[in-house]
């Protein structure tokens, strides 16, 4: 019967509110129903650090990241072992092709000239629309720190490979 109460609050309109004895008892069924995956609370979290300013050689959100201290640190976060350098990243996890990368999945780039195939940036993919990728990255570009980013032309063409670290 309680059950069956709460039901029917959660699925009243968003014009109308629960009243505050029940919302702690929904609040928990909430959290029981909810299906994030991995990928989604690393994301998740990822996206907590946006606005962080860049800083060369920061693995900080207090002082800032740069792109691979960001990523390490997103990924410390979850227990993931990873490494702090971007060109560490050419080695790790397992090399996936991009149109088989998920969000969660690291991106490896060169550094800003895309003719000098060395490693030199990183980003996680934060969403999939078709075939359009976003990814969150620390940037020392026009953002200036952590921003999400669509892997457009200019970023394909320094994109070296992706890699699956969950």
């Amino acid at each position: 019967m309680l059950f069956c109460f709460i039901l029917l609050f959660a699925t009243v309109g968003k014009a109308q509110t629960v009243p505050g004895r029940y919302r702690e008892l929904l609040d928990k069924l909430n959290q029981q129903f909810t299906t994030e995956t991995p990928a989604s609370k690393l994301i998740s979290f990822a996206k907590t650090m946006i606005g962080v300013p860049y800083r060369y050689a920061c693995s900080n959100p207090s002082v800032g990241f740069d792109c691979s201290g960001f990523v390490s640190y997103v990924f410390h976060n979850f227990g993931f072992d990873v490494p702090r350098s971007s060109t560490e990243f050419n080695v790790a996890g397992k090399p996936i092709k991009l149109e088989n990368a998920k969000v969660g999945d690291v991106l490896v780039f060169t550094g800003t000239n895309p003719r000098r195939r060395v490693v030199g940036h990183v980003g996680i993919i934060a969403d999939i629309e078709g075939d359009t990728i976003h990814f969150i990255h620390s940037t020392s570009g026009k953002a200036h720190g952590v921003t999400i980013t669509t892997l457009d032309a200019y970023y394909r063409s320094r994109l070296m490979r992706a890699v699956s670290i969950l």
